[in-house]
Parts: C-alpha cells; sequence; structure tokens
C-alpha cells in the first residue's frame, strides 16, 4: 500500500510529513543546516534531490511541492527526508523504510 498516491503530472498536493524518530520523538528541525526530499526508483535513481525548508522547524514538520517533472512517470518510487544536523551528522526520515509514493497513470 502506498503512503502517499497522486496522478501523473498532478503537481497538487504537496507532500507533508512530520519527522519522528523509531520511538515517535518529533525532530527539531530549526537547528538543522539542510532538509532535502528525495524520491527514486527502487534501483536508486533518483527522480527528485531537491533542499527544502521546513513548514515548521520546531514541530519537525516538512513539505516539498511537487515541481513539473517530478510526476510525469507513472509508477511506484521510494522516497525520504534526510536532514544534515548543524554537527555535520545526517539523519534519514522515516528512518525504518522509505516512503512509497504511487504515480497512477493519466489515462485520460
Amino acid at each position: 500500500m502506498a503512503d502517499f498516491t497522486l496522478k501523473q503530472n498532478d503537481l497538487a498536493p504537496a507532500i507533508i510529513g512530520t519527522l519522528k524518530s523509531a520511538g515517535g520523538a518529533v525532530k527539531n528541525l530549526s537547528t538543522a543546516t539542510s532538509v532535502v526530499f528525495k524520491m527514486g526508483t527502487s534501483t536508486g535513481t533518483l527522480k527528485v534531490n531537491e533542499t527544502i525548508t521546513p513548514f515548521d522547524a520546531a514541530g519537525g514538520v516538512c513539505r516539498y511541492q511537487w515541481s513539473t517533472g517530478d510526476t510525469d512517470t507513472a509508477g511506484t518510487f521510494f522516497a525520504e527526508f534526510e536532514i544534515t544536523n548543524a554537527d555535520g551528522t545526517k539523519e534519514t526520515f522515516p528512518n525504518e523504510k522509505p516512503l512509497t509514493i504511487t504515480i497512477k497513470a493519466d489515462k485520460l
């Protein structure tokens, strides 16, 4: 089952995620030096690799607004948010498995 589904070439809705540890603690992004949204295929080929600004840094909420070309290919993709902390360490969310994104073919 997909965590997020949209139709081919649609740019809305944006994907929104609250970044939490495996234990459920919300990640405060106020001191993060970067947040990157990545989406790719099962073979690791990236379709999206964009730096974003947290929507609510203290609440760990990130939002990625799709751009032209991001959703032009139907299929199943995998996504994650990767943050770089102030000390240079990186963390990936979700940290257990990536989000599954399904882009359904536009048949009409």
